[in-house]
C-alpha cells in the first residue's frame, strides 16, 4: 500500500530518518521518529512485511544499486578485495566464506523469482525482532504490533538456519594476490579462527585486540610503524558474529619493506602477548576504553535498541546488554594470555600476501629518464 521510496518520504516528513544495513547475519531495518507517529510506524513495518511488490522494475533497478555498491566498497577501493579472498580461502564449508554483497556473478545470474522466494522465506514474522525504545506506552505499543503484524500469514515450512560447522583447520593456509593500481604497496593479511560473540571467550579477546590495535599507543602500531618504521599501518580486530568468525591482523608495509619484515613483526607482537601476561596497567586501559564504548555507543534510543536487538538475536538473551560491563572488568592478564595462547595459533590462520603491481617496462625507462 505504500509507492516505492514512498516509506522513507513518510518518516521524513515527521521529522525522522529511516535505514537500512546487512551483515553476515541479520538485516536490519530502523527509523527514529517523533513517538507520536509509532502506530503509522508500525504500520509501515507490518506494510512492507505482508505485502512488499517485488517486480522486475525495481528488481533490475535495485540489482544496478548493489552492483554498484559492490564496485565502490570493494572492487574499486584500495585493498578492497583482500576480505572476499581472506575469507573464500579461511571458510571451505560455512557460508561466511562468502561476501554479503555477493560476487558480481551472482548478482549478474539472480532472477525476481530468487528475489521473491527469498522474501517469501524470511520476511515473516517468526523471523522478525522487533525492538521499540523511547518516549512509549510499552501495552500500547504492544497493541500496535498484534493488530497490525497478527495479519500476516506464515509459511509452513520452517525457516531454515545455517546448521554447517566449518571443520577444523589442518594447517596453516597461504595465497598471494595482487590488486594491480588498488594495492600500491605490499601488504600481509592473517586471519585467524575465533569464537562466536557472546562466548565465554569473547570478552577477553576484545580486550585483546584494544591492546594490539586501539590508538596509535598501541602495540602493533607503536611497533611496526613508530618504532620499527617498517608499515604505513597495522592493526588488528576480531569480526565477532553469531557463529565462530575471524581476527584480523595487518601491516601495509612502507615503501622499500617487505612483506616478510611485515610478518614477522605481527608474529612477534602476538608472540609477546602469548608469552606473558599483559601489564595490569595496560588491561586497565584497555577495559576503560570497553567502557567508554560501552556508553558512548548507548547514547541515543536508536544505539540502546540497536545493542538490545543484537544481544536478542545473536545471544539470544536481550539482557546481555546488562551484562556485559561486569564480564569485561572481570578479565584477568592471565586470561589474556590464554585467549592468545589459544586462538593465535599458526596451525589455525589464513595468510594472505598482497603484491604491488609489477612495474611496466616503459614506466621504469620514463623514470630512469627522469
Amino acid at each position: 500500500h505504500v509507492d516505492p521510496e514512498e516509506h522513507s518520504r513518510i518518516i521524513e516528513a515527521v521529522g525522522g530518518f529511516d535505514n537500512a544495513y546487512t551483515n553476515f547475519d541479520t538485516t536490519v531495518y530502523w527509523e527514529t521518529f517523533p513517538s507520536n507517529y509509532l502506530e503509522r510506524v508500525i504500520w509501515l513495518e507490518a506494510d512492507r512485511m505482508g505485502s512488499l511488490n517485488v517486480d522486475e522494475a525495481n528488481f533490475q533497478s535495485e540489482r544496478e544499486v548493489v552492483k554498484e555498491e559492490r564496485r565502490l566498497r570493494l572492487e574499486n577501493r584500495p585493498y578492497g578485495l583482500v576480505a572476499e579472498d581472506l575469507y573464500a580461502a579461511a571458510f571451505k564449508k560455512h557460508p561466511y566464506g562468502h561476501m554479503i554483497i555477493g560476487s558480481m556473478d551472482d548478482l549478474n545470474k539472480a532472477t525476481v523469482k530468487d528475489v521473491q522466494e527469498f522474501f517469501r522465506t524470511y520476511y515473516r514474522p517468526d523471523n522478525c525482532t522487533m525492538v521499540i525504545a523511547g518516549d512509549i506506552d510499552p501495552q500500547q505499543a504492544l497493541a500496535w504490533v498484534g493488530k497490525y503484524f497478527d495479519g500476516i500469514p506464515k509459511p509452513a515450512a520452517p525457516v531454515p538456519r545455517v546448521t554447517i560447522e566449518e571443520p577444523p583447520q589442518a594447517g596453516e593456509q597461504r595465497l598471494t594476490k595482487s590488486y594491480g593500481s588498488n594495492s600500491p604497496l605490499p601488504a600481509v593479511v592473517e586471519g585467524y579462527h575465533m569464537p562466536a560473540i557472546y562466548s565465554p571467550d569473547y570478552y577477553a579477546l576484545t580486550l585483546a585486540a584494544n591492546m594490539l590495535s586501539q590508538g596509535e599507543s598501541s602495540r602493533l602500531y607503536r611497533k611496526l610503524v613508530y618504532e620499527d618504521r617498517i608499515a604505513l599501518t597495522a592493526a588488528g580486530f576480531p569480526l565477532f558474529t553469531e557463529q565462530p568468525n575471524l581476527f584480523w591482523v595487518f601491516a601495509i608495509m612502507n615503501q622499500g619493506k617487505t612483506v616478510a619484515e611485515g610478518e614477522k613483526a605481527l608474529d612477534g607482537v602476538l608472540d609477546t602477548m602469548k608469552a606473558e601476561p599483559v601489564p595490569a596497567h595496560e588491561l586497565e586501559k584497555a577495559k576503560n576504553q570497553a567502557i567508554s564504548d560501552l556508553v558512548v555507543g548507548r547514547r541515543t534510543v536508536q544505539q540502546k535498541a540497536d545493542a538490545i536487538g543484537q544481544a536478542a538475536v545473536l545471544g539470544k538473551n536481550a539482557d546481555l546488554v546488562n551484562l556485559e560491563l561486569a564480564r569485561y572488568l572481570g578479565v584477568t592478564p592471565a586470561e589474556i594470555q590464554r585467549v592468545a595462547q589459544k586462538y593465535f595459533d599458526a596451525k589455525e590462520r589464513t595468510v594472505l600476501i598482497v603484491e604491488p603491481p609489477k612495474s611496466q617496462p616503459d614506466q621504469e625507462q620514463d623514470q630512469e629518464q627522469e
